[in-house]
């Protein structure tokens, strides 16, 4: 685990933990849960993250709902096993004009074990030019909110 991922481990109130639900089907033919389930349970903590805050609507995205990812890496630790409840720990790294980066861990429900941290890229894009467009204050202030304090 990186030096960051084990410093926000051992602070539980930086950041936001998401609860998630792994199941039987996330799991690959050997038990363990397919490398590719683990990018989704991110995005579904960002969405969780997100429409709690009201900032996500139905139908098309648009606003700061419109953008997309740049980047996203992953390190697994731990095979997550089984089905049930986890969790994805997440924060933020560096919030800029256009993009945020983002570190994450998937871990278990209370926090305590990482099974795979990393870190994700999100730009925020116009919904017709498709061209990088600053994110607004209210995106900016939320996500200043799950930052890590300085070092």
């Amino acid at each position: 685990m990186t030096a960051t991922a084990r410093t926000v481990a051992a602070m539980p109130d930086a950041g936001v933990l998401i609860p998630l639900t792994v199941h039987f089907d996330d799991l690959d033919a050997m038990g363990m849960m397919h490398n590719s389930r683990y990018q989704v349970l991110v995005e579904r903590a960002w969405i969780a993250f997100w429409q709690g805050h009201g900032l996500i609507n139905a139908g098309r995205p648009g606003g700061d709902s419109f953008n997309v990812v740049k980047s996203f890496s992953v390190d697994h630790d731990l095979p997550v096993l089984t089905p049930g409840e986890y969790a994805v720990h997440l924060w933020t790294q560096k919030v800029g004009t256009t993009s945020v980066t983002a570190g994450f861990r998937v871990c278990s429900a209370d926090g305590a074990t990482t099974y795979a941290h990393g870190t994700r890229t999100a730009v925020r894009v116009d919904d017709t030019t498709l061209r990088p467009t600053p994110w607004s204050a209210e995106v900016r202030a939320l996500a200043e909110s799950i930052a890590l304090p300085p070092a």
